[in-house]
């Protein structure tokens, strides 16, 4: 198993931790992982992104230019990383502020309105947990309980106690994606 993910965004979005609790959580697992964090100098509101790298041997560049999957979160990420997915890849978009998403065909795109969900779920950070699990449940790298001990160790002490609303986000990004594949028709 080799997947080769960036994750896209404005700073704030939870771009760079979401690609952090994935290494995190690939570690868990004993996967050879590489994370690397890309922002400009205004931070929060800035764009944003991150390479994340799992797989079951060792990794021979943390450098590299096209992907397997991309996660993208706001419409200049889509115009810059929607042409770096390979074919046959996949790229799963923050629909509720994507205004003009790829028309590619030749990789599977999954539109996911976790704004939306996030603030239905009372707590807008939870945005970037959501759009995680709705990947997993299209591309299974890591285990979402893995995400759950990553976050323990990632998340200080004094945050543990949303827990286990981010274990609900990723199950409701889960269900969103299985729901889209049912309405385009995909069996599992």
């Amino acid at each position: 198993m080799l997947e080769e993910l960036i994750v896209a965004g404005f700073g704030g979005q939870g771009v760079l931790s979401m690609g952090m609790t994935l290494a995190y959580a690939g570690m868990i697992e004993n996967k050879e992982i590489s994370w690397m964090p890309s922002y400009g100098p205004e931070m929060r509101g800035g764009t944003a992104n991150c390479i994340a790298i799992l797989s079951d041997a060792k990794i021979s560049s943390p450098i590299i230019s096209v992907f397997d999957s991309a996660i993208i979160l706001n419409q200049p990420s889509m115009e810059k990383f929607e042409s770096k997915v390979l074919p046959g890849g996949l790229l799963i978009y923050e629909s509720s502020n994507i205004l003009k998403p790829s028309t590619r065909t030749d990789i599977e795109i999954i539109g996911i309105p976790a704004a939306t969900e996030a603030v239905k779920m009372k707590n807008s950070k939870i945005l970037n947990m959501i759009m995680l699990g709705a990947y997993l449940e299209r591309k299974p790298v890591v285990k979402v309980d893995s995400i759950i001990e990553a976050l323990r160790k990632v998340l200080p002490d004094r945050y543990h106690h949303l827990l286990p609303i981010n274990k609900q986000a990723l199950e409701r990004g889960a269900e969103l994606v299985a729901k889209e594949m049912i309405s385009l028709g995909e069996a599992f």
